[in-house]
């Protein structure tokens, strides 16, 4: 079976740096649905748009096509008491931005009565290269088409 809009395919991959730098390899399979759901990045689904299981590729992406550019305005300091007791470096949590939209921050340092929060996606500003495998193709389900996600094994589980 092809891969076109509808279908849900299933891949192996693995994330490097610009130098080759692996720094991210799925431990399992990951699926998504295919055909402009936002479940993958755009550049990806237009490498895999009409392939079939078995087919690799290599795409070297640049930020702007990958996890976007930095944006400072998503760095913030706010005050430790702000924050529940037990926050740690490292830790995620949703936050707003100034313009109100939910963001995930992820805490960078803790200094004092300061805590640094960071909005951005952790690889945002890199150009990467993803390793890709197909390893399965299929129709999508009534319910997934309805929910705009895979539901099952390497999906996502309600």
């Amino acid at each position: 079976m092809k891969i076109e809009k509808d279908t849900v395919v299933t891949l192996s991959y693995k994330v490097a740096d610009a130098q080759g730098k692996l720094i991210e390899e799925a431990k399992e399979p990951m699926a998504y649905l295919h055909g402009g759901y936002g479940n993958t990045l755009p550049k990806i689904e237009a490498a895999l748009d009409g392939q079939t299981a078995g087919f690799q590729t290599v795409l070297a992406l640049s930020p702007e096509d990958a996890f976007g550019l930095r944006d400072e305005g998503l760095v913030q300091t706010i005050a430790r008491s702000d924050f529940p007791p037990g926050v740690k470096v490292g830790g995620q949590l949703r936050g707003h931005t100034p313009e109100g939209q939910e963001q995930v921050f992820t805490v960078m340092k803790i200094k004092g009565d300061q805590v640094l929060l960071d909005g951005n996606h952790p690889w945002a500003g890199q150009a990467l290269r993803f390793s890709l495998k197909v390893t399965e193709v299929r129709k999508a389900l009534e319910e997934e088409l309805a929910h705009g996600h895979v539901h099952g094994a390497h999906g996502h589980h309600h």
